[in-house]
């Protein structure tokens, strides 16, 4: 990759804090040198200009690409084949402004995420988890790692936690999108399991070396959990989650939503069964839904669910009353059992035989009854 091109694409990316629709369009038809340049001349239009103003006159492009490649980082930008053009490329589908593609991105590990966002999930949810959408996040993404797709989620405590911890427990692919600069760790409590993740899969951010992880980078962030996923899965959310701005982000560049339904008395589930009354969840019970709908048409069909089988399925009403009279610790003659039931003689003795014959009913000595319950050796 040239030089040139990474030194003005990191400039940006200091420059301009994410995300800017304007800023993205004018390297689309310029280029990522000539708008750098631009930029640093003041001949941007007005509105891009004001966002530049307060850091576009320190050019930090070489002493940010050294810093990054200190703390193990590169920088992933469009003009390389690893850069995940087709998931951004739904940013396009959209005219709400926040939602932008990024300049580039600082990308830490082994993956390439053009393949790794290919067969993917986004999975989100509450930093105070609560026991059950902890071991279902865990579940439902060790399970879709084992299938080959790759969990994105944002290192954060909770529900990022598990979906990351669950993935690697299946030696699955797991990534995460930071708030921070690459030479940070947030939270500093995940340093073990950001470096994990880092060490099989990839950890990216937009945001340059020294930057500090702040309210609005956390929601500016979430658009790209949103991009890179085939789809998006809530597992916990209050009423004022975090994750429902990456749900909504999600909807909005037409990947496919998902939420996990939880007890109508946890406040930690409320968001998801909002998202779902409202239909613009579809509600998902097990991981093999989830994988039917990210997953490729006709190949990754979840398995019908199979009812339990009773051993009175499938009987004629007439025989269902018969075995329904059959007294629980007596043996009694088919009249008595046919009055009891309310089944003419008949009928009686030709329900008697079929239950016998699968061995709903014994016969001794003239009379019916139920099969004495056997205990195992």
């Amino acid at each position: 990759m040239p030089e040139e091109v990474l030194r003005a694409r990191a400039y940006l990316l200091r420059t301009v804090e994410p995300p800017s629709r304007d800023l993205v369009r004018l390297i689309e038809q310029h280029g990522p040198v000539e708008v750098a340049d631009r930029v640093r001349r003041g001949a941007v239009p007005e509105a891009l200009l004001e966002r530049a103003a307060a850091r576009r006159g320190a050019d930090t492009s070489e002493a940010d690409l050294a810093e990054a490649a200190a703390a193990g980082s590169r920088l992933l930008v469009p003009e390389d084949p690893q850069w995940p053009g087709w998931q951004f490329a739904a940013f396009d589908t959209t005219r709400r402004a926040d939602l932008a593609p990024p300049v580039a991105l600082w990308a830490r590990g082994p993956g390439d995420p053009s393949i790794l966002a290919d067969r993917s999930v986004t999975v989100v949810g509450a930093r105070g988890a609560t026991r059950y959408g902890l071991h279902a996040a865990a579940d439902f993404a060790s399970v879709l790692a084992r299938r080959g797709v790759t969990v994105f989620s944002g290192a954060a405590f909770g529900i990022d936690a598990a979906a990351h911890r669950g993935a690697l427990a299946a030696g699955g692919r797991t990534v995460a999108v930071l708030a921070c600069g690459p030479d940070r760790v947030y939270p500093a409590a995940h340093a073990e399991l950001i470096e994990r993740i880092a060490d099989t899969g990839l950890v990216l951010t937009e945001y340059p070396p020294g930057t500090v992880p702040g309210r609005l980078r956390f929601l500016v962030r979430n658009r790209l959990l949103a991009a890179l996923g085939a789809g998006c899965l809530v597992v916990e959310a209050g009423t004022r989650s975090g994750s429902k701005r990456t749900a909504s982000d999600a909807v909005a560049l037409r990947r496919p939503l998902m939420a996990l339904p939880g007890p109508v008395t946890s406040a930690m589930s409320v968001g998801c069964h909002e998202l779902i009354r409202s239909r613009r969840a579809e509600l998902v019970g097990r991981p093999e839904d989830v994988l039917e709908i990210i997953g490729r048409l006709g190949a990754d069909l979840a398995p019908e669910r199979v009812a339990e089988r009773r051993p009175t399925d499938g009987l004629a009403t007439g025989t269902l009353a018969v075995h329904d009279a059959l007294p629980v610790r007596a043996a009694w003659s088919a009249a008595r059992i046919g009055e009891v039931a309310g089944v003419a003689p008949d009928a009686v003795r030709i329900a008697l035989v079929e239950l016998e014959g699968r061995g709903l009913v014994e016969y001794h000595q003239g009379l019916w009854q139920r099969p004495a319950r056997r205990s195992g050796p």
